[in-house]
């Protein structure tokens, strides 16, 4: 990624004061033999403990094929693996609950529900498997149904990833299991009314969406069309329309090989060793990154430090996730359970606030001389520089506010709100 500056492994006063990571959970999908229909490797879930260097597995799930989601909300963690949800306890792990989910995809957590996907097919004769329901809504506390959205309240094809936001879920629709008839659509619920409503189309080369995030006001979506090439989608928030849908190469992203950096995607081709920025701002490949050159099965980036997990396997006999630093710089790796499919992280707040506020949003960035802080209506405004030092503070008591940045140096700088004792989330700038 472009930096206007240089550094190496750091860590950040304002987190060490107001939230920490914890550890970080790994689902490893294990290796089934599907030809000879037994599990060589299986189902396994691990914690890293980032100070110590040390790796742990912590459950192993005898009985699944594979897994395919990991979320974690407050003190708990819930797994998709095979045709299972389960739940357990984030500090003992010790399992709580499971209900049985056929083809459940990928999860999400809002207050007390827990949100599903699903779409599957054949394994033996490589056709989709159609589902009455592709969408379910489960409670949180013991893994009951609360809503079962059938194909006429809700998608009528399958699923897989979803993003919560401002209490509403955006559900990818791909169909992706019927081969030559994907889908591109992004399904909303209305989450405290329940109800299923709007679809926003992402155009004839916004099928089959694999991935989400939201950044600034926006959805992005990263689609993979008819596997013969991918795009990029982006979704005004607010109007729910889409702004744009643009190529971005001529082979298909791998299946968890994109993420949201520093404010922009970063990919990676199926296949490839090279991970490459798309802007999102100006909708366009910024470039390959330098320092990479491992194939990726999966990318998550730490919120605590902005460092990148990347795993890396061969299916069968290894796994590790490589740590890389702002600066795209190698700082460590570590070995897993075989086939790392997703990497979260359990961060805690050491003043035992464990509450958030809603995301900022800070523009334009980059910046000059002005920056806006949108979202916050009164609180105390922190700004610290790469070092972690505080460089600047200040009261703010309107929805609105603007800061002066001229005499700062060019580089990045990280912004947190504190209002009524919750911390928002940390939000970034780059002077120019």
């Amino acid at each position: 990624m472009k930096h206007l500056f240089t550094t190496t492994l750091f860590s950040f006063s304002l987190l060490a004061s107001a939230q920490h990571l914890q550890q970080v959970l790994i689902l490893n999908e294990g290796y089934f033999d599907y030809t000879n229909n037994i599990s060589v490797e299986p189902v396994k879930i691990g914690s890293y403990d980032v100070n110590n260097n040390t790796y742990t597995t912590v459950n192993t799930l005898s009985g699944a094929r594979f897994a395919s989601d990991m979320v974690i909300k407050d003190e708990y963690y819930y797994v998709a693996a095979d045709s299972v949800i389960y739940k357990f306890d984030l500090n003992n792990h010790q399992q709580l609950a499971q209900t049985t989910c056929t083809g459940v995809r990928n999860l999400a957590v809002h207050n007390d529900k827990l949100i599903a996907t699903r779409g599957d097919y054949d394994n033996t004769t490589f056709m989709p498997i159609f589902f009455e329901s592709y969408l379910k809504v489960y409670n949180t506390s013991d893994l009951t149904l609360h809503t079962d959205f059938d194909t006429t309240n809700g998608p009528k094809y399958a699923s897989q990833n979803i993003l919560v936001r401002d209490d509403k879920a955006f559900v990818l629709i791909n169909n992706a299991f019927e081969w030559g008839n994907e889908k591109g659509i992004v399904g909303v619920i209305d989450l405290n009314q329940m109800t299923y409503g709007n679809e926003v189309d992402l155009g004839p080369d916004g099928k089959n969406p694999d991935n989400i995030m939201y950044s600034n006001g926006f959805i992005y979506t990263v689609n993979n069309k008819d596997w013969s090439g991918a795009s990029v989608s982006k979704i005004d928030l607010n109007t729910l329309t889409l702004s744009a849908t643009n190529n971005i190469s001529t082979a298909s992203t791998g299946c968890g090989t994109s993420c949201l950096k520093e404010g922009n995607i970063v990919y990676q081709i199926s296949q490839d060793s090279t991970l490459i920025e798309y802007d999102v701002v100006n909708m366009n490949n910024v470039g390959p990154i330098a320092n990479y050159s491992t194939n990726f099965y999966a990318l998550a980036v730490d919120p605590t430090s902005g460092h990148l997990f990347a795993s890396n396997t061969d299916f069968y006999s290894y796994g590790k996730v490589e740590i890389y630093d702002l600066m795209d710089n190698y700082v460590n790796q570590f070995s897993t359970d075989i086939t790392p499919g997703k990497i979260v992280f359990d961060v805690r707040f050491n003043s035992g606030i464990e509450e958030t506020i809603n995301d900022i949003l800070i523009y334009p960035n980059p910046a000059n001389d002005l920056i806006n802080i949108n979202g916050i209506n009164e609180g105390e405004i922190s700004i610290y520089n790469i070092l972690g030092e505080v460089i600047y503070t200040n009261e703010i008591n309107q929805v609105n506010s603007t800061i002066d940045i001229s005499s700062l140096t060019f580089g990045k700088y990280f912004i947190q709100v504190e209002s009524n004792g919750k911390y928002s989330k940390m939000g970034s700038f780059v002077k120019i």
